[in-house]
């Protein structure tokens, strides 16, 4: 008879559990389930790139970790999750620059690459320091929504509306505030 009991007793919970699911709830798991997203993605450790030119080695770039990502619906991107450095070299091989970032993103089909957290760009002329920055590559161009610029005498100047051609030989920076050194009365 005890067993009997526990039957019904364990048959009223699960029919308790069952019903108190409202009709609304079954509905939003079927449009979820519905809404799958189903993704590949293919990870590649230690990766090396090496991009020429006209046989002409023009930059290098090292990642710990390469996600090359394929969504079901949607654009190929691949994502440098622990981070991504770049050098960049002139025709003779010699060091022009280089980019750091602890994270970047690259989204093939729009062309165009995102570094974030503790981004440094290195060039000839300056050090910039971003917490985000996109390289566009149809345009050829840098942009950051800010960050600072330490030239190479010593002057720090912190703004908005970062951007730099590809070269970053020149760069432009709106509302700048800053620090600089005066030389005997000069600005340099």
């Amino acid at each position: 008879m005890k067993t009997q009991h526990r039957k019904l007793y364990f048959l009223f919970i699960i029919g308790t559990v069952l019903f108190s699911c409202g009709g609304d709830d079954l509905k939003n798991v079927t449009a979820i389930d519905a809404n799958k997203v189903t993704l590949s993605k293919d990870r590649t450790y230690d990766v090396d790139v090496v991009y020429s030119d006209s046989a002409k080695v023009k930059a290098k770039g090292f990642a710990p970790i390469l996600d090359k990502v394929t969504p079901s619906a949607g654009a190929v991107y691949s994502e440098m999750p622990k981070g991504v450095k770049i050098y960049f070299y002139d025709e003779f091989m010699r060091s022009k620059g280089s980019i750091t970032s602890d994270y970047a993103i690259n989204k093939e089909t729009e062309r165009i690459t995102i570094f974030r957290k503790n981004v440094v760009v290195v060039s000839d002329n300056m050090t910039f320091t971003t917490e985000e920055l996109t390289w566009d590559e149809n345009k050829r161009m840098y942009f950051s929504p800010a960050g600072t610029v330490t030239t190479k005498d010593g002057n720090i100047l912190n703004g908005t509306s970062f951007s730099a051609p590809q070269d970053f030989s020149t760069y432009s920076i709106t509302m700048p505030s800053g620090v600089g050194n005066i030389e005997n009365g000069k600005l340099p």
